[in-house]
């Protein structure tokens, strides 16, 4: 049971570090936390790879007020999804036509969403923002829509002012995302010994890196 959770919260990361060289090589905006990520790349001059994997490990320091504690995937996920970020910028051509960026664009939502369901299926730990979420829920009593919505909000805006980039994929992603992943999730997720457990209490972190 333990080879496959982490066989794939591994491939899910892999995937999901994939997903989001996609939707820069398609060009038509970006998730809240990838447009902040984007505008830190545009202004330090790092890969966004690097950024990823820097804010991750800065966004951990905020679980320490709120004693959250992290599991393995939590550090894999700090980790790997930005190297696989670079890997994939690396791989994938930029699309100067319409279509392709159209293609691309789902192609990207599609795979995020099975990224998210593996990885969170795994139960190895939340990634950094996931957790960041789920422990402000948990110490201040606020709803999880209220918190991710507020949080989003806060890092789409200084994005967008570091020069992230914002468009219909923006949109598209606020959208598909939480549906695709609650159709997949149970599909991925790895039941516990004991009694196995509804997915539905983890289909609320299902955007994270």
């Amino acid at each position: 049971m333990m080879t496959r959770r982490i066989t794939q919260l591994l491939i899910g990361l892999a995937m999901y570090g994939i997903s989001l060289a996609m939707f820069i090589r398609a060009g038509l905006g970006l998730d809240p936390w990838d447009v902040f990520h984007q505008g830190l790349a545009v202004k330090t001059g790092f890969s966004i790879g690097v950024v990823v994997i820097a804010v991750s490990f800065l966004v951990l320091l905020l679980w320490i007020p709120l004693r959250q504690m992290p599991g393995v995937g939590t550090i894999a996920n700090a980790v790997l999804v930005g190297l696989f970020a670079d890997l994939g910028l690396w791989l994938i051509p930029e699309f100067s036509h319409l279509g392709g960026q159209i293609a691309m664009l789902a192609g990207a939502v599609i795979l995020n969403g099975i990224a998210s369901a593996c990885y969170i299926g795994a139960r190895l730990g939340p990634g950094a923002r996931d957790g960041l979420m789920t422990g402000l829920v948990r110490r201040t009593g606020w709803s999880v829509r209220l918190v991710r919505t507020g949080i989003e909000v806060v890092v789409l805006a200084v994005g967008i002012l570091l020069g992230g980039s914002v468009g219909v994929a923006t949109v598209v992603y606020a959208l598909a995302i939480g549906p695709i992943v609650q159709v997949l999730l149970p599909k991925f997720m790895v039941p516990e010994r004991a009694k196995a457990t509804a997915p539905t209490e983890t289909v609320e972190a299902a955007t994270a890196a």
